[in-house]
């Protein structure tokens, strides 16, 4: 422990063996808890040390409440890489000099003294204050004014309180008793590891056609028709399911069925067949110089493609023939099937890793470059958290280091602790509870959680829906449900995503109480009319567009630690806000889907950068109506009408709208 303790440093991960998380143009605040025996003052600062190995400028900290000892500062990293963070405290003899001075010299108390004390600190101050701009000479002439016994000693000790001379003391303090916290690490990585629109669907349902009566897949070539209409939509990321030759043994037929007709397309999920493995393109999809294709007609629209890397097998998969080691074998000499009770994955063969975790960590990335050389830099990473966590850390870490710029998303539905291990040892993103956070308690609490400590180590991508995840606020809600629930998506997660039939409010379960879709597109083709859906109105894919434009134009909506939620007395009413710089976003939504509900939204206005008793306009960006808010406003949400508010508020007045909703 230093001279000053240093406690408590965050953001912190695995004690500081593992790097907190951050990406370029992020802001984030690191704290520490600093103190020292008396009264003396103290003070702090962070250093941020960059990939370049220089020290950038030092950053002021402030008490964050006063008598915490709990001290605090926002820095934003600049650039991608390794950087470091580190917390400077010492002992501020110069402000314990002014809280003494501003008390004795007014009552007359060892005046002389005091000031002679003063003008020793100022004297020893200058030296660190640069020749260049006058500072030193300013902190000099101050010594000389506090010895200056002609002077009457209220004057004099004015002179050391001028607006000048605290501001270049600011800058440049002087500073005893230096204590500095360990290095802590930080990995800054690009943008879209932390913001982003995802849309996921499955390219055989994209172009499906009849010919000589026999049902046909559709291809890369007739799924490629599909993406200037997500690229409209304002997505980022284009997710695909595995794309691999599919097996044929105990293939699954339509909803999850044992028996299927040679006419099944079987689960992309059981990946390999005679016809190649992991490596491979499925024959039906194309060729992979199609799949090239796919991937540049995506880079023309400025989509990304994310790719799903599912670590598993089907009893076709070459693998199961070269590599025996890598399965476990029952005592009949059988390989166990998949499963996650109650659900069975007979045409899936898992993984053992211990028998030749080298062999395994070496093939892996092997199948990931080959991917990553024909244009793809995202992985959806299948049930991540069914394997070692250190054999992902070995894979992403070498991939990592030769290129940073790859993300992989954790599809990990799990316990929260595994789920904090996969992001500390590599994971970019991951999917959360979302789905089954509905109420306005449990939404604040997740949220709370996710937006705070542990930020630094998981970042959240919020899907809506999936493949294997219906819901059941979406089955009963109806479409002011999918409506709300992709407005929360929208703007609580810098990340988000829907699957393909989100937008047209698909929302059949195989059964009651079931999450699982009926007819679902994991096991059979699924065309959909898009067009007619469109003219029709039954497409939710403007309000869509809009929210996805309106991420795009709020910086504040591109970070996930700057959220504060505001009280409602209303708990099918939900606030919350989000600010960076001059930029905020406030959302209030409905959460019953089947009622109107009114409340009083009470605003925490100094976290909107206002006075309590301010005024401010606010545009909606779902309507385009301009109203006046201020500490408490009254709004009125009709599902299906007006599922929320998503205002943006304005710096400058403007005419229009009414102070309330």
């Amino acid at each position: 422990m230093g001279r000053i303790p240093v406690l408590d440093v965050r953001p912190l991960v695995d004690c500081g063996r593992r790097p907190a998380k951050a990406v370029v143009g992020e802001t984030f605040e690191v704290t520490a808890t600093v103190f020292r025996e008396g009264h003396d003052a103290v003070a702090a600062n962070v250093v941020l040390r960059g990939p370049s190995g220089r020290p950038g400028p030092w950053i002021p900290m402030r008490e964050l409440a006063p008598g915490t000892d709990r001290w605090g500062a926002e820095v934003t990293p600049d650039a991608e890489g390794s950087w470091t963070y580190t917390v400077e405290a010492w002992s501020d003899p110069l402000t314990t000099w002014r809280r003494t001075a501003r008390i004795k010299i007014p009552a007359g108390i060892d005046s002389e003294l005091v000031l002679a004390e003063g003008a020793e600190l100022h004297e020893r101050a200058a030296k660190g204050v640069p020749k260049k701009g006058g500072g030193r000479e300013a902190v000099l002439a101050v010594a000389d004014t506090l010895r200056d016994e002609s002077r009457p000693a209220a004057v004099r000790l004015a002179a050391a309180l001028t607006p000048r001379v605290l501001e270049c003391l600011a800058r440049h303090p002087l500073r005893e008793l230096l204590s500095k916290s360990p290095a802590l690490p930080l990995r800054v990585e690009r943008e879209r590891a932390l913001f982003g629109s995802w849309y996921e669907f499955f390219p055989r349902s994209e172009g499906v056609r009849k010919v000589r009566g026999r049902t046909v897949p559709g291809t890369f070539r007739t799924a490629a028709e599909r993406l200037p209409a997500i690229a409209a939509m304002g997505f980022d990321v284009v997710y695909l399911p595995p794309i691999h030759p599919i097996g044929v043994t105990h293939r699954k037929g339509p909803n999850n069925s044992l028996s299927a007709s040679p006419e099944d397309v079987g689960v992309p999920w059981a990946i390999g067949s005679p016809e190649g493995g992991h490596d491979a393109v499925h024959p039906d999809l194309g060729t992979i110089e199609d799949f090239d294709a796919f991937v540049a007609r995506a880079r023309e629209l400025r989509l990304e493609i994310a790719l799903d890397f599912a670590l598993q097998c089907s009893p076709d998969h070459p693998w199961v023939e070269k590599h025996p080691e890598w399965f476990a074998r029952r005592p009949d000499g059988s390989i166990a099937y998949a499963e996650n009770p109650p659900k069975k994955y007979q045409d899936i063969y898992p993984i053992a890793f211990d028998n030749d975790m080298d062999g395994i960590v070496a093939e892996t990335v092997r199948v990931l470059r080959h991917w990553m050389d024909h244009g793809v830099r995202i992985f959806r990473v299948d049930n991540p958290h069914t394997k070692p966590v250190v054999f992902w850390e070995r894979v992403i870490g070498e991939i990592n280091r030769a290129d940073p710029d790859v993300i992989f998303l954790a599809e990990a539905f799990t316990r929260p602790a595994m789920m904090h291990a996969l992001g500390a040892v590599g994971f970019q993103q991951s999917y959360t509870y979302f789905t089954w956070r509905n109420t306005k308690q449990e939404l604040t609490e997740y949220l709370t959680e996710l937006s705070g400590d542990t930020a630094a180590c998981m970042r959240p991508n919020f899907f809506v829906n999936t493949p294997d995840i219906l819901h059941a606020y979406l089955q009963h809600g109806g479409r002011p449900a999918f409506e709300v629930r992709a407005v929360l998506a929208a703007t609580l997660s810098p990340t988000w995503g829907v699957y393909a039939g989100y937008e047209l409010c698909e929302n059949t379960p195989l059964r009651e109480g079931s999450e699982e879709y009926l007819d679902s597109e994991k096991y059979q083709l699924r065309p959909r009319d898009w067009e007619s859906a469109e003219r029709s109105g039954a497409s939710i894919a403007p309000l869509i567009t809009t929210l996805n434009r309106v991420r795009r134009r709020n910086p504040a909506l591109r970070r996930l630690r700057n959220l504060t939620f505001h009280a409602t007395d209303n708990d099918a009413v939900i606030a919350y806000s989000k600010r960076s710089g001059p930029n905020t976003v406030l959302v209030v939504a409905n959460l019953d889907p089947h009622h109107t509900q009114e409340a009083t939204v009470s605003l925490n206005m100094p976290e909107l950068g206002l006075a309590w008793h301010e005024t401010v306009p606010v545009r909606d960006e779902l309507t385009g109506e301009t109203y006046h808010w201020g500490r408490t406003d009254y709004v009125r949400l009709e599902p299906g009408v007006t599922p929320a508010h998503v205002l943006v508020l304005r710096p400058s007045p403007q005419t229009g709208g009414s102070p309330t909703s």
